[in-house]
C-alpha cells in the first residue's frame, strides 16, 4: 500500500535532491557530461536573452554573437578540465568586452567557470585565479573606458562571492566525505569485530569438544579394557560384579559426556547474544574429574586451597585439570599416582597436576591436548608449562591471574 503524500514530504523531496547534488563529488557524479551540456545550453540561452534585453553596451554584431556563444560552449567540459575551461571562457569574453558589447551577457558563463574552479581546486589556486580574473577584467575595461573599469571593480564583489561559495561547497563536501568515511570505517571495524568474535567462539567450542571427547573416550576405553580383561582372564570363574561395575561406569561416563556435549552444542543453535552460554564449569567440578579418573584406574589425590575464582579462571583451571588427568590415564601406564594441587599465591591461582607414570611414548604423534591447555591459560592472561619430571613421570603447571580481563572460557 502506497504511503500517503503530505505537503511536508512533497516539499522535502526537492530539498533532498538539492542536498544530494551538493554533497555529490562533481568529479565522480553520474551523467556529468550530459548535465554540463544541458547547463551550457541554458547558459547560452540566458546570455542571448541578456544581450537582447539589457542595454549596458551595444548590441553584439556577428563577431560579438560568435564570441558570446563560443564562451558558453566549453562549459560542457567544465568538470574534466576546469582551468582550461576558464581560460577558454576568458579568451572569448575578453575580446567580447573589448568590443563594448553588452557586458552583462557573458556573466553566467564566467561565474559558472569560476565556481567550478573554486569547487574542484585548492583554496590557494582559487585565490590566485580570482585575482587574475579581476585584474584581467579591469585591464580589458580600461581599453574601453575608465568608467567601465571602475564598474568592474565595483561589481568584483560578485566574483569574490562566487569563489567563496565554491570554496565553501568544497569544504562542506570534504566534511561530508569524512563523515561517510568514518561511518564506513566504523562499519568495517564492527564487521571485523564480529568476525573475530565468531572465530573466538569457534575456537572455544573446538577446545570444549576436544576436552570433552578426549576425556570421555579415554575413560570409556580404559573401562572397556577392564571389562574385556575380566572376561578374558578366567572365563570359567567370571567376576560378574567387576564386569557389571565396569559397564555401569561406561554408562555413567556416556551419560555425563552426552549431557555436557548437549550443553556445548546448544551454543551453536542459539540465536541470542553469543555471551549467553549457560553456566561455566569451575572449581566445584574438580571432585567429579578426580572420581572419573579413579574409575579409570588412576590413584588421584587432590589438594585444593582456594575456595572460589572468577568464572573464566575457574573454567580454564577445570579444563586444564581435565585434560591433564586424561593424558595421565592415557599415557602414564597402569594405575598411575596423580596429584592435583591448586592454591592461591600472590593474587594468582597456581595449579599443578603431576603423575609418576612413564609418560607418552617417544616418537608418538603429538595431539592437541597441550596446545589446548596453553590456549586455556593464555585466554585468561596466564601461563602453562608441561613436561617430564626429573624423578620420573609428567607434570603440568599453570599460573592463572585471579584478576583477569581475558576472554570467557567455557
Amino acid at each position: 500500500m502506497q504511503a500517503p503524500t503530505t505537503p511536508q514530504t512533497t516539499w522535502s523531496r526537492p530539498a533532498e535532491r538539492i542536498m544530494a547534488a551538493i554533497n555529490r563529488d562533481p568529479l565522480t557524479a553520474p551523467h556529468a557530461f550530459r548535465n554540463d551540456a544541458l547547463l551550457a545550453v541554458v547558459a547560452t540561452a540566458l546570455a542571448i536573452a541578456l544581450a537582447l534585453l539589457v542595454g549596458d553596451g551595444r548590441r553584439p554584431d556577428a563577431l560579438g554573437w560568435t564570441l558570446l556563444v563560443a564562451c558558453n560552449v566549453p562549459i560542457a567540459w567544465r568538470r574534466r578540465r576546469p582551468l582550461l575551461v576558464l581560460l577558454a571562457v576568458v579568451a572569448c569574453v575578453a575580446p567580447y568586452h573589448a568590443l563594448d558589447n553588452t557586458h552583462s551577457a557573458p556573466t553566467p558563463a564566467t561565474y559558472i567557470a569560476l565556481y567550478t574552479v573554486a569547487v574542484t581546486g585548492r583554496p590557494l589556486r582559487t585565490v590566485l585565479v580570482g585575482a587574475g580574473v579581476i585584474g584581467l577584467s579591469v585591464s580589458v575595461m580600461l581599453t574601453v573606458s575608465m568608467h567601465e573599469a571602475l564598474e568592474v571593480l565595483r561589481i568584483s564583489g560578485w566574483v569574490v562571492a562566487v569563489l567563496f561559495c565554491g570554496v565553501d561547497v568544497r569544504v562542506y563536501r570534504q566534511y561530508v566525505a569524512s563523515i561517510v568515511e568514518r561511518a564506513e570505517r566504523a562499519e568495517r571495524t564492527r564487521e571485523e569485530e564480529a568476525r573475530r568474535r565468531v572465530a573466538e567462539e569457534r575456537l572455544r567450542i573446538a577446545r570444549d569438544l576436544h576436552d570433552l571427547l578426549a576425556h570421555s573416550i579415554t575413560l570409556i576405553g580404559v573401562q572397556t579394557s577392564v571389562a574385556a580383561h575380566v572376561l578374558a582372564a578366567d572365563p570359567e570363574r567370571l567376576d560378574r560384579e567387576t564386569v557389571a561395575k565396569a559397564l555401569d561406569d561406561i554408562a555413567e561416563t556416556c551419560r555425563s559426556a552426552r549431557g555436557e556435549l548437549r550443553t556445548t552444542l546448544e551454543v551453536l543453535r542459539e540465536h541470542g547474544p553469543p555471551d549467553v552460554r549457560g553456566p561455566l564449569p569451575g572449581l566445584d567440578g574438580l571432585p567429579d574429574l578426580a572420581a572419573a579418573a579413579r574409575l579409570a584406574g588412576a590413584r588421584v589425590e587432590q589438594t585444593v586451597r582456594i575456595a572460589q575464582a572468577p568464572p573464566a579462571v575457574g573454567a580454564a583451571a577445570y579444563r586444564i585439570v581435565q585434560e591433564a588427568l586424561t593424558n595421565a590415564v592415557r599415557h602414564a601406564g597402569p594405575e598411575p599416582a596423580v596429584h592435583v594441587a591448586l592454591d592461591e599465591r600472590d593474587g594468582a591461582l597456581h595449579l599443578s597436576v603431576r603423575d609418576d607414570g612413564t609418560g607418552p611414548a617417544p616418537g608418538g604423534t603429538p595431539g592437541f591436548g597441550l596446545v589446548g591447555m596453553r590456549e586455556r591459560a593464555r585466554s585468561v592472561g596466564g601461563t602453562l608449562d608441561a613436561g617430564p619430571r626429573t624423578g620420573g613421570g609428567f607434570e603440568v603447571t599453570a599460573v592463572l591471574p585471579l584478576a583477569t580481563t581475558g576472554e570467557r572460557t567455557g
